[in-house]
């Protein structure tokens, strides 16, 4: 179990009770050499279990990053143990990470992999070294790997309504999936998002929903008419049908009344999209991408995009803009006379 924080960044949170850190890390060791036992590892686990319960209280940082971040310590603790006899942070040298990070590329891990455990590296020992439990930071002189950035897959415009206005909203849970779809496009949000999104979120009046994203932070992104209309047509007609006695306030439910899973979502999706007979692979992180594209392309500010998206780094919201370029490079090459 995980510390839970429902507090917004940066402010103190109030653990969970048992006051518990991820347990789903202590596996044997396969990876190295042929080591197949576990190894209990007391100060450098110590070490990571507190520096994991300050990334919950202290920093409020999100159930998944505490996950990801204490697999990568974990499993760089077990391979000290396993192969250079180091139980204790302190021993830890630069030489000993860097051995590491090279073993972890031949074993075939990626840049974006790689740069996970570097960066969990990284503010591990510098928490240690600001609690003072080690003198140096053997950490301070890695460098992340450079890792080549993709631009997104969009959808176009007429391929967007094509998506939507295929949906069949009188077959059973049609307006359902019509719904949410039009949330996804309309607001850009993360699929996690949608699945959590509650009523008690959603303004009719104002159509502005408030959901929150990642590191626990909130906040409002505006509905589009159509999807507050397709919206309204759900939550009159086919949600009351699905709520059960074990229904929580989450807008959109299963035939079982519970919470739509990302997995369920992702698959009505690829229903859909399949249905409307678009060739390309559509997800719902795609609606997200082509929210932001098609905003960007009508003038809309980057700033107010990033807002929107919930991105803490503008570098992050900047790639629709090379996805902009790349399309009207596209339209010029096709059709200016000398292009």
């Amino acid at each position: 179990m995980l510390l839970r924080n429902d507090s917004r960044r940066g402010e103190a949170a109030v653990p969970a009770a048992t006051n518990r850190i991820p347990q789903a890390t202590r596996m044997p060791l396969q990876d190295f050499a042929g080591d197949t036992h576990a190894t209990t590892v007391p100060e450098m686990e110590h070490a990571i279990d507190s520096f994991i319960r300050f990334l919950a209280v202290e920093r409020g940082l999100s159930e998944n990053y505490q996950l990801s971040t204490q697999r990568s310590l974990s499993e760089f603790a077990r391979w000290c143990a396993a192969r250079k006899k180091i139980d204790n942070p302190r021993t830890v040298t630069l030489p000993v990470l860097s051995e590491y990070l090279i073993e972890r590329k031949r074993a075939g891990l990626s840049a974006s992999s790689i740069k996970l455990i570097v960066v969990a590296l990284k503010i591990f020992f510098r928490f240690l070294v600001g609690k003072g439990a080690i003198e140096r930071d053997p950490a301070e002189a890695l460098t992340l790997p450079r890792i080549e950035r993709y631009l997104p897959e969009t959808l176009n415009e007429l391929q967007v309504e094509q998506l939507l206005e295929k949906i069949d909203t009188t077959a059973l849970h049609g307006l359902r999936d019509r719904a949410m779809m039009e949330l996804l496009y309309a607001s850009g949000l993360r699929i996690s998002e949608l699945a959590n999104a509650r009523l008690e979120n959603f303004n009719f009046e104002e159509r502005i929903v408030r959901v929150t994203g990642k590191g626990n932070k909130t906040r409002l992104v505006p509905v589009g008419r159509k999807a507050c209309e397709a919206l309204a047509a759900y939550l009159s007609t086919e949600r009351p049908k699905l709520v059960k006695r074990r229904s929580g306030s989450e807008i959109f439910l299963s035939a079982r009344g519970t919470k739509l899973t990302t997995a369920r979502i992702w698959q009505i999706v690829k229903k859909h999209a399949r249905h409307a007979g678009l060739e390309k692979n559509i997800y719902p992180h795609l609606l997200r991408h082509s929210f932001a594209t098609h905003l960007l392309g009508n003038g809309a500010d980057l700033r107010i995009i990033q807002e929107m998206l919930g991105h803490s780094d503008i570098s992050t919201t900047q790639v629709y803009t090379h996805v902009d370029q790349q399309r009207l490079k596209a339209v010029h090459r096709q059709f200016h006379p000398r292009a």
